[in-house]
C-alpha cells in the first residue's frame, strides 16, 4: 500500500476577477519510506501540496490518501515541519518536544524518555531545560525535528525547513535528516527550492510547472542512499542529473515571469 496518494488533485483560490488555480490535476503516488522532494517555482503550488496531505487544505476535485484512507483532517500519522520552527517561547526545549503528546493520553514517563532519546539523535543531549530563545537557528530546528518525529509519524511533509539557516547549518542539518530518515520507515515528502540539497536528500525529484501547478519531470536518482556529503557529487552520473534538473527548473521559473 502507498503511503501518500494524490488522484486527479485540482485547486483553486477565489480571486478576482475570477478564481486562481493553483494546482491541476496532479497524480502522485510515495511508496512507504520513500524520501521525495517537491522542485519548481515560486507559487506553483509545492507547499499547498503539502497542506493537502497534512489535512489542512480540501482539493476541488480529486482524492488525497494516506495509507489508502481518504485525508479528511490532520492526523498524528502526518507530521509536518515548516520554514520557521515555531516553538512556544515559554516552554522549555523538553516541554515543546513533547507537547502534542502531552496533550493525549500519553505516560509522562515514556514520553519524556523517547524525547530525550529523540533529543540526544540531533545534538541536544543537554539542552532540554533551556529556554527557545537560548537556542540558535539551527538548534530551534532540531528542536522541531525532534519534536514532528517524537509521534512516530508515518509521513513527515517539510516546508523548506532549513531555508533560514547559514550554509554550514544548513548541510548539518540535511545529514542529520537524512540520519534520522535511514533509522526510521517514514516516508518523506520535502520542499526547496535548492537544487543541491534536492539531489542530496531524495530518492526522487519532482519538478513542477508554473501555475498553474503540474508535475512535470520526475528523476530517480542513482546514488543510493548512504550518502556522504563530502563524496556524493563525484558519482558519474551527478553533474549531468544537475544540469538536467537545473534547466527544468529554471525553464519553468522563467516561464512563470513571462
Amino acid at each position: 500500500m502507498s503511503a501518500i496518494t494524490l488522484e486527479n488533485v485540482s485547486l483553486s483560490f477565489a480571486a478576482k476577477p475570477q478564481p486562481f488555480t493553483v494546482l491541476e490535476d496532479i497524480n502522485l503516488t510515495l511508496n512507504r519510506g520513500e524520501f521525495v522532494v517537491l522542485l519548481g517555482p515560486s507559487g506553483c503550488g509545492k507547499s499547498t501540496i503539502l497542506n493537502l496531505v497534512a489535512g489542512f487544505t480540501k482539493p476541488d476535485r480529486g482524492r488525497v490518501a494516506a495509507g489508502g484512507k481518504t485525508v479528511r483532517q490532520p492526523g498524528p500519522d502526518r507530521g509536518m515541519i515548516f520554514q520557521q520552527p515555531n516553538l512556544f517561547p515559554w516552554l522549555s526545549v523538553l516541554e515543546n518536544v513533547t507537547f502534542g503528546p502531552r496533550l493525549g493520553k500519553h505516560r509522562k514517563d515514556e514520553t519524556n524518555a523517547q524525547a530525550q532519546a529523540w533529543l540526544e539523535r540531533v545534538g541536544l543531549k543537554g539542552f532540554e531545560h533551556h529556554a527557545p530563545w537560548q537556542l540558535s537557528g539551527g538548534m530551534k530546528q532540531r528542536v522541531a525535528l525532534a519534536r514532528a518525529w517524537l509521534p512516530g509519524p508515518e509521513v513527515l511533509l517539510l516546508d523548506e525547513p532549513f531555508g533560514a539557516l547559514d550554509a554550514q547549518t544548513r548541510l548539518m542539518m540535511q545529514e542529520l535528516l537524512r540520519e534520522a530518515w535511514l533509522s526510521t520507515n517514514t516516508t518523506l515528502l520535502f520542499v526547496t527550492h535548492d537544487v543541491e540539497e534536492a539531489l542530496f536528500l531524495a530518492d526522487r525529484i519532482l519538478i513542477m510547472s508554473a501555475k498553474p501547478g503540474r508535475i512535470v519531470d520526475e528523476i530517480i536518482l542513482p546514488f543510493g542512499r548512504e550518502r556522504d556529503i563530502e563524496t556524493f557529487a563525484e558519482h558519474p552520473d551527478y553533474s549531468e542529473i544537475k544540469h538536467r534538473v537545473l534547466h527544468r527548473v529554471r525553464q519553468e521559473a522563467k516561464r512563470h515571469l513571462r
